[in-house]
């Protein structure tokens, strides 16, 4: 199994339109330092053995998507690829990789979300080749491509859920967007060994709570109630990337703290 963030953005991305800040200016040189809307992947071989490999609708590579927001998902991957996506919420830069996405050719993909009963645009309506699954309860776990998944209720302006992923012994928490974390969510966690922690953190230390994403304060609670290997910082706003920049900020992070990147890959035990 391999995870990996395809973006590491918040919704205005890096570099943000019209700003001319070090960050952007330097994410525009650079395209390898720009940041896209937040998503990742997990990619599973299939098995060699398996019957199924010779079907039309099979794949090798097997993915599942944590949120659609890449607007090119339909050009990224190959059909029979993409074969589950776990949607955290229905926020445009989450969701709108769906909209191309749905029209194509292929197996039907199963979209594992919130009970939103708006959803985005007109995704439930017209829906494609894309097969909403039946909402998750907080607390809820499903097997999913061999796959142990637990859905997490989150704090943010639309319904949200993060996900707890295990496979064998490894653990990841991908906790995206939020605002802190609820009760039940930080008792669920508490009791846990986290490989990784993947979370959002949108903001530099602000004076007052942020609405509706983490700053890095919010994360450091978080994280001292939480036993991790690894905290993961992601859904990164330019704001954050430009104080870190100073030395004595990046000193501020924790050891086991770790700023992404897009198209990281987390380094997953055997």
């Amino acid at each position: 199994m391999e995870f990996t963030l395809l973006g590491t953005g918040d919704v205005a991305e890096i570099p943000v339109f019209g700003c001319d800040c070090a960050v952007c200016f330097a994410a525009i040189e650079d395209p390898h330092l720009a940041r896209l809307p937040c998503s990742a992947m997990i990619e599973l071989l299939a098995d060699p053995e398996s019957e199924n490999l010779e079907s039309e609708n099979s794949s090798a590579r097997r993915v599942i998507l944590l949120d659609a927001g890449l607007s090119d998902l339909h050009r990224r991957f190959q059909k029979g690829e993409i074969q589950a996506i776990l949607q955290t919420h229905y926020h445009a830069d989450h969701a709108q990789g769906m909209l191309p996405l749905r029209w194509g050719k292929g197996p039907q993909i199963p979209v594992y979300g919130p009970n939103d009963v708006l959803g985005f645009a007109d995704l439930y309506k017209n829906s494609g080749l894309l097969v909403f699954q039946k909402p998750w309860q907080h607390g809820e776990r499903r097997q999913i491509l061999g796959l142990t998944i637990t859905a997490l209720q989150l704090i943010h302006s639309k319904p949200t859920m993060g996900y707890l992923i295990e496979y064998g012994a490894i653990k990841i928490a991908y906790l995206t967007d939020t605002v802190g974390l609820p009760a039940e969510t930080m008792q669920y966690l508490e009791r846990l060994w986290l490989d990784y922690l993947v979370i959002d953190c949108s903001y530099p230390p602000q004076l007052e709570t942020p609405r509706n994403h983490n700053d890095l304060n919010m994360v450091k609670e978080i994280t001292q109630q939480l036993n991790c290997q690894q905290v993961v910082l992601t859904h990164i706003g330019h704001e954050l990337e430009l104080w870190l920049q100073a030395p004595e900020n990046q000193a501020e992070l924790p050891n086991n703290y770790v700023v992404s990147y897009d198209n990281m890959t987390l380094r997953l035990p055997a």
